[in-house]
């Protein structure tokens, strides 16, 4: 029990800490902004915003589903993840949390759409906003693709009920957004404190986590790969 709660708490934890990462979030904003300058109304721009949040979690959720179904599906992987995933989690979360303390960066194209296209999408109303969200929850920034395929995957291929981590990650990087929506939506002139504010908190929490994650990859490798724990 306390395993699966663990498990539910850190893909939980995980999405927060995606969302309010600086590229997803500047893309968020910016997204729900946009949207609000298209559209008069405050309740269409909430519930545009809303949707918009949907698509992506609806995204991260489903792409993380797929991906674990399909390595699961397989026998030959499966039985490979069940025999060796401990041993492989242990360098995996080193090198995850060496990325999160900055230790080293990576490189990753951006998915992206075109300017024309977007506006299009955003004056279809709430359909269009549901389809910006999906597509634009696929432009990974290094964070956000560390921390999906680095951290939720591993973590969902190891857990009991791994496939229903992917939907709980989704459900927690549209809180933030969510929350942002409704500030732009009814005109909060503070969004821009609030943002430089979540900017802050995430350096920290981004690093907190980074210790963590190396903490606990040192105690896999000690304890699956050399036997001393």
């Amino acid at each position: 029990m306390a395993e699966t709660l663990i498990g539910f708490i850190s893909a939980f934890w995980l999405g927060i800490l995606t969302s309010i990462s600086p590229c997803p979030l500047a893309t968020n904003i910016a997204a729900v902004s946009f949207l609000s300058k298209r559209i008069g109304h405050q309740k269409v721009v909430f519930w545009s915003g809303l949707f918009y949040t949907l698509g992506r979690m609806i995204t991260y959720a489903v792409l993380g589903f797929i991906i674990i179904y399909s390595l699961l599906s397989v026998p030959a992987i499966s039985n490979f993840l069940q025999k060796y995933m401990n041993k492989i989690l242990g360098p995996i979360l080193v090198i995850v949390g060496l990325f999160l303390l900055d230790v080293f960066k990576i490189n990753i194209p951006a998915f992206s759409i075109s300017q024309e296209k977007q506006d299009n999408l955003a004056n279809t109303g709430v359909k269009g906003s549901f389809a910006l969200g999906l597509i634009f929850a696929l432009s990974f920034c290094p964070v956000s693709a560390a921390l999906f395929f680095g951290s939720l995957i591993p973590l969902s291929i190891s857990h009991r009920f791994g496939a229903i981590l992917p939907f709980i990650y989704g459900i927690a990087t549209g809180l933030p957004v969510l929350v942002f929506a409704v500030f732009i939506a009814f005109g909060v002139k503070s969004i821009s404190q609030w943002f430089n504010n979540v900017i802050k908190l995430e350096i920290y929490a981004r690093k907190i986590t980074g210790i963590i994650f190396m903490l606990a990859g040192i105690y896999y490798i000690l304890a699956h790969i050399f036997y001393i724990l």
